[in-house]
């Protein structure tokens, strides 16, 4: 059973009409043929080497949540984990010193649900200070022998990033010194520096020996120095989503072109070794894939990515490099539903009347109504349907004694409260009709 407050965020997200972050698998429909596959991925990685997945869908087929299923299960399993969204402005893939902060911003671990970069930092040293005292040969009470010892143990551990990135582990043996100092603004500052902030004080900087800000070329090789700290304080790895790499289609070709080679740049650190226990995952369109506009305008990276579709989709391979999902139809709709309802009745004082009044053939209708209301597409309901489940249904069926959904209620759709797929499957017929994403 999901916890009160677990399922509070479930259902709070569903109502906004996103996808909660965590408690996904009291949910998910579709998700049980991929696990083995995803077990065995992040299995991999945590053996210390490098995995990746293309993960491909139409609009409201569900890639997001499967990202987010992904991490929930990373994380059940010693991951950190981080999502980030592509975007032409705010994160364009080829910047990658943008792509790499927004990373830091999101880091995930199963005790931190975001900017869990300084707490992995901090058990990172207090597991080297451990490994130095299971040696014997210093004494705890020694302090100033046990920061010379723990600072020659973090040079050992990062000799190899400090070849490519010194400034890596310059900023990561000042931090240090700062801790020991109790100057917390100057190690407060350094973090910021370290995960990739601009703007960070001039004064900081000098601290550290390092100038300027973290370039896309230093932030490739800062997530190596990540993942060694990552895997050094007891995590199996790290779990990267890059979601909406589709949007690489809309921008400008210069910009495009050198998105998708960096992409491309990578997975080819990644095949080298260069990224122990990464696990990457993209999400796109199969327009994006497939399409004149995306993956084929690169032909290495084209190659990389193709997986023969041809087939029956029930025999697609889960192992593949990419991945492709199908889509909720009536019935996986109405199961979801289902579970939906199930959640909400939990822990609440009303639940044989949810359960009498919302029963399975009125989750069922009302799947069949949504969708009838976006051209009987059931593939971009979901997110639609589920809002208006919990907001517009259950909430009052709880909240109401005398509130009956069969009688009281007939679901309508606003198009200020739809996405652009969903206004094009309810039957947008003229161009300014449709809103582009942004």
């Amino acid at each position: 059973m999901i916890g009160v407050q677990r399922r509070a965020a479930i259902l709070d997200a569903l109502r906004r009409g996103t996808v909660p972050h965590e408690g996904l698998a009291a949910f998910a429909v579709g998700m049980d043929r991929f696990e083995a596959a995803v077990d065995a991925d992040l299995a991999t990685a945590s053996a210390g080497r490098g995995a990746f997945k293309a993960v491909r869908g139409e609009y409201g087929s569900g890639k997001t949540f499967m990202a987010r299923w992904l991490q929930e299960r990373a994380r059940a399993a010693g991951f950190a984990t981080a999502e980030v969204q592509v975007s032409e402005t705010e994160t364009p893939l080829h910047r990658w010193e943008t792509v790499y902060r927004r990373l830091v911003e999101r880091l995930a671990t199963s005790d931190t649900p975001e900017g869990a970069l300084r707490s992995s930092v901090d058990a990172w040293f207090y597991t080297l200070e451990e490994n130095v005292l299971a040696e014997g040969r210093i004494a705890g009470d020694d302090a100033e022998a046990l920061a010379a010892a723990t600072e020659a143990v973090m040079e050992r551990r990062l000799a190899a990033i400090a070849r490519t990135a010194p400034a890596f582990s310059a900023v990561l043996r000042a931090y240090r010194r700062a801790l020991l100092a109790d100057d917390a603004a100057l190690a407060e500052g350094l973090i910021a520096w370290l995960g990739g902030q601009p703007n960070v004080a001039a004064a900081v900087k000098r601290a550290a020996g390092i100038k300027g800000d973290l370039d896309a070329f230093g932030a490739m090789h800062f997530l190596g120095g990540l993942l060694t700290i990552l895997r050094d304080s007891g995590r199996s790895g790290l779990l990267l989503v890059l979601d909406e790499v589709e949007t690489l289609q809309r921008m400008r070709a210069d910009t495009r072109e050198k998105g998708l080679n960096a992409l491309r740049q990578v997975l080819d650190e990644l095949d080298a070794g260069r990224y122990p226990g990464l696990y990457l995952v993209v999400t796109g369109t199969t327009a994006f894939f497939d399409g004149p506009q995306g993956v084929q305008r690169l032909p290495p990276l084209a190659q990389r990515l193709h997986t023969d579709f041809a087939t029956d989709a029930r025999f697609d391979n889960p192992r593949a490099v990419q991945v492709r999902l199908q889509g909720f139809d009536l019935d996986a709709l109405a199961i979801v539903g289902r579970r939906v309802r199930d959640l909400f009745a939990e822990h609440s004082a009303q639940e044989a009347r949810i359960r009498a009044v919302v029963d399975d053939g009125y989750v069922a209708d009302l799947a069949r109504g949504v969708a009838g209301r976006l051209g009987g597409r059931a593939g971009v309901a979901p997110r639609l349907y589920l809002r208006k489940l919990v907001a517009e249904v259950l909430d009052r069926v709880d909240q109401f004694a005398d509130f009956d959904p069969r009688r009281h209620y007939a679901p309508t759709i606003d198009e200020r409260e739809m996405t652009k797929a969903e206004r094009a499957a309810a039957g947008a017929t003229d161009v300014d009709d449709v809103e582009l994403d942004p």
